[in-house]
């Protein structure tokens, strides 16, 4: 990890690309759009082979805020963030991945509610969108607050939505797990684990986009994720595990708040 200086106010947006040419110039945009100013993009490219870099590199062109890095081999959405991570100089981490969307308010209000509650991790709350960008009907609001086990039984917190203070939370509980899935969930766990309370912004800020194929839309890949979560990377006990995972079952049904729109 870079020992940068660390510039106060400055949001770091951590954000890898893979083959996203179909939507990371509108995901850009919403970057773009913020009421708040004061952001860096730092974009690091999976080996595309499609033309996302060549988006990203005219965009950057017009606005040098928009920074983006080429990893030499394809390593996975955890390496790619790791990098970013690294050449962040933000106070403030926020991630967002190549194909979702930020309402424009979203910086400014979600930093205004951390200084206002005085925490270093949080969430804001997300609507679900289809390949299209057609609202699914579906919100899902943010709990007040979670620690390691209620996260643990009501997987809720969404990369999308993720915004830490890096003077109150340690940077090296922000470093990724090299593993190809749930490398998400697993470093929220680790901050978590490490006392850190996640604080929940109630309004929706974000669009999180649900493709097809993809391993929320795969209800088994799901499954087999969040257990693989509880078993190879927590380490919990098997009874624990059977715990978490009905709860986890049982509060799926209960964690989205479908609003028609």
């Amino acid at each position: 990890m870079k020992n940068a200086k660390i510039v106060d106010g400055l949001v770091s947006i951590i954000m890898p690309s893979w083959n996203t040419e179909r939507f990371i110039a509108e995901t850009i945009q919403s970057v773009i759009d913020q009421t708040y100013k004061n952001w860096e993009l730092i974009i690091v490219d999976d080996c595309s082979s499609d033309n996302t870099v060549k988006i990203v590199q005219e965009i950057s062109k017009k606005d040098p805020r928009v920074r983006i890095l080429k990893q030499n081999t394809n390593g996975g959405a955890a390496k790619a963030r790791n990098r970013s991570l690294n050449e962040a100089t933000g106070r403030y981490i926020a991630y967002l991945d190549a194909d979702d969307i930020w309402k424009p308010s979203k910086l400014e209000k979600q930093i205004q509610f951390m200084k206002e509650h005085k925490c270093g991790f949080s969430c804001a709350s997300y609507e679900v969108i289809d390949d299209e960008g057609n609202a699914l009907n579906k919100e899902v609001h943010m709990l007040p607050s979670v620690d390691y086990v209620g996260f643990l039984t009501n997987n809720l917190l969404q990369t999308v939505g993720i915004m830490v203070d890096t003077s109150i939370v340690d940077k090296k509980y922000l470093v990724m797990p090299d593993i190809r899935r749930r490398q998400d969930a697993a470093t929220w766990l680790q901050v978590l684990k490490a006392g850190y309370k996640c604080y929940g912004l109630n309004e929706v800020l974000a669009e999180y986009r649900r493709a097809e194929n993809s391993l929320s839309s795969n209800k088994i890949k799901a499954v087999k994720g969040v257990w693989s979560l509880y078993r190879d990377i927590e380490k919990l006990s098997l009874p624990f595990s059977c715990y978490c995972f009905v709860r986890y079952a049982f509060l799926a049904v209960w964690k989205r708040v479908y609003v028609n729109k």
